[in-house]
C-alpha cells in the first residue's frame, strides 16, 4: 500500500502516520527511501542505543522504556540508533506520558527538530485516522460487506464512506456524536 501510494503521481505526501505493529526496521528503511519522514510509536521494550556524552561512544543497547530523561530531552527528544537501523543512523525518540499509568514512545526521522508538542499534535492525527476507521466499520456496514467482486467491494467501499460523511454533517449539525445520530 505504501509503495502504491508512493508510485501514484496524484497523492502528494511528506508524512507517514503508522502503529506500534508496522515499525519494523525494513518498513522505516524504505519510507526513508522513499525520501519521506515518519512518526509512529514503539513498544517499551524496544531496543535503542545512544552516544554516551562524557565518552562520545554507543551504549549498549538497553529497552527504551528505561532510558534516563533530562528536562531538555522530554521536550526536545532524544537521538537513539534502533536495533537494526544502518549502524550510525539516528532517529529521535520521545517521551508521551498519556496518562498516569500509560506513557507512549514515539520515533521521528524528522530532521527538522520537531518537539514534544508537533509531536503530540502529529500523533493526534494518527488518532482521527483511527477514529474514522472504528466510525466506518461500526456505524456505516463496512465489515458487513458480503460480496465476491472486487468492483462490487469497491463500490460498497464508497457507499459506507458516503453514509459515515452524512452522519457526520448530521452530528455538526445537531451539536450530537456520530454515534447518538446512528442510534437515534
Amino acid at each position: 500500500m505504501l509503495q502504491n501510494a508512493h508510485l501514484a503521481k496524484e497523492l502528494t505526501f511528506k508524512t507517514v502516520l503508522m502503529d506500534t505493529w508496522y515499525a519494523t526496521v525494513s518498513l522505516l528503511k524504505q519510507i526513508e527511501g522513499y525520501g519521506k519522514t515518519y512518526y509512529c510509536p514503539v513498544k517499551e521494550n524496544r531496543l535503542v542505543s545512544y552516544l554516551d556524552a562524557e565518552t562520545g561512544k554507543p551504549t549498549p543497547y538497553q529497552q527504551v522504556s528505561t532510558l534516563t530523561w533530562s528536562e531538555e530531552e522530554l521536550t526536545m527528544g532524544r537521538k537513539v540508533h534502533l536495533r537494526g537501523m544502518t549502524k550510525g543512523h539516528t532517529v529521535t525518540v520521545f517521551r508521551l506520558v498519556v496518562s498516569t499509568n500509560r506513557t507512549d514512545y514515539v520515533i521521528t526521522n524528522d530532521g527538522s527538530t520537531p518537539n514534544i508538542e508537533e509531536t503530540k499534535q502529529v500523533c493526534g492525527l494518527r488518532w482521527k485516522i483511527e477514529q474514522f476507521h472504528r466510525e466506518l466499520k461500526q456505524l456505516s456496514g463496512l465489515a458487513s460487506c458480503q460480496c465476491r467482486k472486487e468492483r462490487i467491494q469497491r463500490n460498497h467501499i464508497a457507499c459506507t464512506i458516503l453514509v459515515w460523511v452524512r452522519l457526520k454533517e448530521i452530528a455538526e449539525q445537531t451539536k450530537r456524536t456520530i454515534y447518538q445520530v446512528k442510534w437515534g
